[in-house]
């Protein structure tokens, strides 16, 4: 699918196989559609966008806010909504629901409660809102003290810390459907036996490509389906040697490449019982991998590579043309596509049908959990269920929490998203049919890895540690703060 320049996330994740046949696209996008579904199935080319939508989510309007501080009953202050008080339509039952995000978010989720009551008049809910940097605290102190919000948006990083205490309830023992959800991402959120958390939105990891580089290398687009790690070398140093660029932004590795990477060789980051599971040798084999295509001139030096990470994805190689290929997260495509002005498309990460297994997963955007301690129980899984279901309410939140888990929904919205979601939308329908399983939730102190890894990341790229020293310091360091 391509798209023509025009003005423009939390971060941020199908075994039945099922096709996007019934998805309603305009005659360009059936193009696309069937593009996809050839025996290659790469993911089609993108005319860049200039949508900005990379920091919308920050940017809205000042009044938002103050349009929500006045429909909020009760009087909100200016950086949470009230906890309590009537609202307008009355109600049997009275929830609270908690979620982080910019005023644009605050807006649309006000704009999702009012249209919940009006259809379930006997239920309140009243909003309970910060930003994300106060969110967390604001939790601990709420369930510290016996006062958990009914209903609660969580992170796949703090959703054992959480119901590992009890403060989360089980939500497969009360009446929400998720049988238009992907199995693998229903799991996601399963602990011991018990769901606690369920996926809103998700994310592939993807290797993004620029077409046009290759084509100036007088290199070949690789076939996704069956690339290897060593064919990805080899590309990349090719396309070094015949463009004044890169071929890739290789800066090593971060969390989620390293999941794929285990994965792959049947081993995993976290295990079930929230232990590391992927052992030190195979942590430095990925290590030794970037190094060697930095080496051979594939990638840009640590200290170059350093920066242009800093830079974040509007700055990357690939957003400014220097690059042919570059790691970032299916909801990222439209930002970088703005940045670069260029048609990219979509890549499965190299080694899926190399090794044991596929390594690619559903990535939740973000979880939604209910109270352990809710004195509306039923109320308030209503409100998830009516939340992550109904068509009114994926029209109304659209991507803001990742295209939308239930696929039903997700393609009801199809035609109100960006052509750049779309494509999204047709990319993880496409490889969902060829994951195998979610990942299992991460530990408590999960949340510290990702700066571990960074650190000894840098340490390796930099020649100040040998990748086997690093791998063996990195899993004995996050094993000291998850376990």
């Amino acid at each position: 699918m391509r798209t023509t320049a025009s003005p423009g996330t939390d971060e941020g994740p199908r075994p039945d196989g099922r096709t996007v046949a019934a998805l309603p696209t305009c005659e360009p996008h059936r193009e696309k559609m069937m593009r996809l579904n050839k025996t290659n199935r790469r993911g089609t080319v993108l005319k860049a966008a200039a949508l900005v939508m990379a920091g919308s989510l920050a940017l809205s309007a000042c009044g938002q806010a103050e349009n929500l501080e006045e429909d909020a009953e009760g009087g909100a202050a200016e950086e949470s909504s009230a906890a309590g008080g009537e609202n307008a339509a009355g109600g049997e039952a009275e929830i609270r629901f908690s979620w982080w995000g910019s005023d644009s978010r605050h807006q649309l989720n006000q704009d999702l409660i009012d249209a919940f009551m009006e259809e379930y008049p006997d239920i309140t809910v009243v909003p309970d809102y910060t930003d994300w940097g106060g969110y967390w605290d604001k939790l601990a102190t709420q369930t510290a003290g016996g006062d958990t919000p009914d209903v609660l948006m969580q992170e796949e990083r703090y959703l054992r810390e959480y119901a590992d205490r009890g403060v989360l309830a089980d939500l497969s023992e009360y009446d929400i459907d998720t049988s238009a959800m992907d199995e693998a991402l229903v799991s996601s959120g399963e602990l011991d036996g018990g769901l606690y958390g369920l996926a809103t939105g998700v994310n592939v990891r993807v290797m993004m490509a620029d077409p046009q580089i290759f084509e100036e290398a007088g290199v070949e687009m690789p076939d996704d389906t069956t690339w290897t790690w060593d064919d990805y070398h080899e590309l990349m140093v090719q396309i070094a040697e015949n463009t004044e660029g890169y071929g890739a932004q290789d800066y090593g590795f971060i969390e989620p490449d390293l999941a794929i990477w285990a994965r792959q060789h049947g081993q995993a980051l976290w295990d079930e019982n929230g232990e590391i599971g992927v052992d030190a040798e195979l942590v430095a084999e990925l290590w030794e991998r970037s190094l060697k295509i930095i080496e051979d001139g594939g990638a840009p030096p640590a200290s170059e590579a350093l920066e242009i990470d800093a830079g974040g994805p509007e700055q990357s190689l690939i957003a400014t043309n220097r690059a042919a290929v570059a790691r970032f997260w299916t909801n990222q495509l439209e930002a970088i596509s703005s940045a670069s002005g260029r048609d990219l498309e979509m890549l499965r990460y190299p080694g899926e049908t190399e090794f044991e297994r596929t390594g690619l997963f559903l990535k939740p955007a973000m979880a939604i959990s209910m109270s352990a301690e809710s004195e509306f129980p039923e109320a308030s899984a209503t409100f998830i269920d009516w939340m992550l279901n109904s068509e009114e309410a994926g029209k109304i939140l659209l991507s803001d929490r990742g295209l939308p888990a239930n696929e039903d929904v997700r393609a009801a919205i199809l035609p109100e998203l960006g052509e750049a979601e779309q494509y999204a939308a047709e990319f993880i329908e496409d490889v969902s049919a060829d994951i195998e399983d979610a990942p299992a939730p991460p530990p408590v102190g999960a949340g510290e890895v990702a700066a571990i890894l960074a650190r000894y990341n840098e340490q390796v790229l930099f020649g100040q540690m040998e990748p086997l020293a690093a791998a063996e310091a990195f899993i004995e360091e996050a094993t000291s703060v998850t376990g």
